[in-house]
Formats: C-alpha cells, structure tokens, sequence
C-alpha cells in the first residue's frame, strides 16, 4: 500500500494566533524582574525563535542584558509558568478547521513540526481539541534535531507514515522557508504570523492570504490532483 501525501503545518503564527499567551507569560517574568510589560503589538519581533529568544529579545527590548545563567533560570520559570496556560486568549486562525477537513477528505495525512516543545504543542493542539487530526506532532524536543535542520521536518514525516516525496511545509516565518527548501520540499506560507520581515521577501514557493486557499495551493505546490481514497 503507497504512503499518503502529507501537509505538515508550523504553530505558532501558523495555525494559531499563540502571541497573547506567549506575551503574558513573558510580561510576568518582565514585571518579576522589575521591568515594564511590553504591549502585543511587539509579539511580531520578539516571537518566532524559541522562548530563549523571545526572552532574550524582551530583556533587550526592556533595555537589560542578560547573562547565561540568568536566562537560563528565566528560561525555565518562563517553561513552568507556559505549561499553566498555554491557550486561554489564543485561538486558530479563520478557516483552519475546514481547511484540515478538506486536506483529510481529499487523501493527505496532517502533521505538526514546531520549535516549540513538545509538552506546550500538545497542551495547544488539545486546547483546541485538534490533537487526533495529525498523523504526528513533532516539537522542538521531539528529536536530536530541530527546524531549520531539515531533519526535524523529514522525521516527522516519517513518524507520519506519509511519503516524503509528495510532502509540502504550512509556516510563517524564514525558518520554515528554510527548514523546507533543506528537505527539498515545497513551502506555503501565510503572511499573518510571526516574521520579522513581509513573508513574500523570503521567497516561499507560494503565499496564501487565508486557509480557504490552502487546499488548492497544496495540489499545486505538489502538482497532485486530489488523492481522495
């Protein structure tokens, strides 16, 4: 029996506005540490990279530095105070639900590959009562590797079952342009997440500006008609 087509989607910026909650918990560590809260209209350049980055990013932003020890402990606190409540004011974008629907009915198996870690990803995805659609979800400690390794991308791939031959990449951000263009497999990307430049500049094999385009560009980006079973 052949492998399925697979459609594997980034988080963060990708299938869920995730900024408020990743600013929540960043402005409880700030105010902690004696600095002011950052407003969410900051979250497009300080969240993308990793919670290392995004504190690191939010200190500096705040006008302090920070050695590795201390971001290292803040680091944690930052992990602990996440897993609490990673999606209360988070929520799917506009048209992701059917999008998926549509993806599934015609033939392609879904996956998750995030750099954020595993244990925050399933609390999300579970959030949203979406964990059973995926064939696999891979987050940043899921494997020895991580995005933009492209191993992060073709593991899940193959933790999905699917054929890696007909695979296409869903994000927001360089990083997954990147991670995909390494594994030789086509990226879509949407413009409404978090990068910190216009999506369109870094090149992706196509931009969509909603998830009611995502299925056809999916057949394009793999010059596939629908496979439905």
């Amino acid at each position: 029996m052949s492998l399925p087509p697979i459609v594997v989607f980034d988080l963060d910026g990708t299938l869920a506005e995730t900024a408020p909650d990743i600013m929540r918990v960043l402005n409880l560590i700030l105010v902690r540490e004696g600095l002011s809260a950052l407003p969410l209209e900051r979250a497009r350049e300080l969240v993308g990279a990793g919670a290392r980055a995004l504190i690191e990013r939010g200190f500096k932003a705040s006008g302090r530095a920070l050695d590795g020890e201390t971001l290292e402990r803040l680091f944690q606190d930052f992990l602990a105070l996440y897993a609490e409540d990673t999606a209360s004011n988070s929520h799917l974008f506009d048209g992701v639900l059917d999008a998926l629907d549509t993806l599934a009915a015609d033939g392609y198996a879904l996956a998750v590959c995030t750099n954020k870690p595993i244990l925050h990803t399933r609390l999300i995805l579970a959030h949203f009562g979406i964990t059973e659609r995926f064939a696999a979800v891979a987050g940043r400690d899921s494997f020895p590797f991580f995005k933009p390794d492209p191993r992060h991308l073709t593991l899940t791939i193959e933790a999905a079952k699917a054929d890696p031959r007909r695979a296409v990449m869903i994000g927001d951000s360089r990083t997954d342009i990147a991670t995909a263009r390494s594994a030789g497999i086509p990226s879509i990307c949407v413009p409404f997440g978090y990068c910190d430049a216009p999506i369109e500049t870094l090149e992706p094999d196509f931009v969509i500006q909603h998830f009611d385009e995502l299925p056809q560009a999916v057949e394009r980006a793999l010059g596939l008609a629908p496979v439905r079973p």
